[in-house]
């Protein structure tokens, strides 16, 4: 096998070929590997490829694809928008997350691995959408409340740079794994005050590393992982928890990933009645 597709749910990525060892990342339905090593029948090195990222999968949880298959799924595929929804064959459902893929989605049915799937669920196609951060953002917010875990991707259960990053390819934009090579993407704004709703804050520990990131949204609030998907306060300083009333993340540094908005637009306008067409579906 020298190529793979997820057929479950979610899978865990591990650090090394073991069961108990860490979970590092994760392969949600439909995303896809490069097999690049092999330890006995059991253990896969894979390297992700929506972002590069690599580590090892139970070989069990793949299933083999064609280099052909492979390079067509990358350039066609629509995202799951709906918090979970079954993928239905002729013989069994398999249960669908938020940001899961769907190879060659035609609104109705996809294929993948060779098996025809009907999904009735609400889906979004990146390459026939207008990234803007009024999309972004109402995106970010189904994630509201999923729970914070190391390595997660998923709505039940994700970290903070696997949250911005998978928001972000649901709009077809590529971010890395980690927040401290996604705070390589971008261009960089000069103050938090400054910038606009889809911009991303990167947060530092003591010794002066990234790890820890968010997107802004209007008002000075941020939507990020820790402990849950919240929305807190940022300023200058960093983020503010509005719970504890104590300041949490230091921040570092902010880069604006989408184009700079026109002053008249700048704002989040998830609330109002007025959407464009490629947003209705929410």
């Amino acid at each position: 096998m020298n190529y793979g597709i997820c057929p479950l749910s979610v899978v865990p990525i591990r650090s090394t070929s073991s069961d108990s060892s860490e979970m590092i990342s994760q392969l949600l339905f439909g995303e896809m590997v490069e097999v690049i090593g092999r330890k006995g029948k059991n253990w896969s090195k894979v390297r992700c490829a929506w972002d590069n990222y690599i580590g090892w999968v139970d070989t069990k949880q793949i299933k083999q694809i064609t280099e052909t298959e492979f390079e067509e799924y990358q350039n066609n595929f629509a995202c799951s928008i709906e918090l979970m929804q079954g993928a239905m064959t002729k013989e069994h459902s398999v249960p669908v997350t938020l940001g899961a893929t769907l190879p060659k989605y035609d609104g109705i049915h996809f294929s993948l691995n060779g098996t025809s799937y009907t999904f009735s669920g609400q889906a979004v196609a990146p390459s026939e959408l207008e990234p803007s951060s009024e999309l972004l953002t109402k995106i970010a917010r189904r994630y509201l409340y999923a729970p914070y875990q190391w390595g997660g991707r998923s709505p039940f259960g994700i970290d903070c740079s696997g949250f911005t990053q998978i928001i972000f390819k649901m709009i077809g934009i590529k971010l890395p794994r980690d927040s401290a090579e996604q705070v390589e993407v971008g261009e960089m704004v000069d103050f938090v005050e400054q910038a606009q709703p889809g911009d991303l804050a990167f947060f530092e520990n003591r010794k002066g590393a990234i790890t820890h990131v968010g997107l802004l949204l209007e008002d000075g609030r941020i939507i990020h992982a820790s402990g849950q998907v919240r929305i807190d306060k940022i300023d200058h300083f960093g983020i503010f928890n509005v719970d504890t009333e104590k300041y949490t993340h230091k921040l570092r540094v902010t880069k604006r990933v989408l184009p700079t908005l026109p002053k008249s637009i700048k704002k989040d306008s998830s609330n109002e009645d007025e959407v464009t067409n490629q947003i209705e579906i929410f």
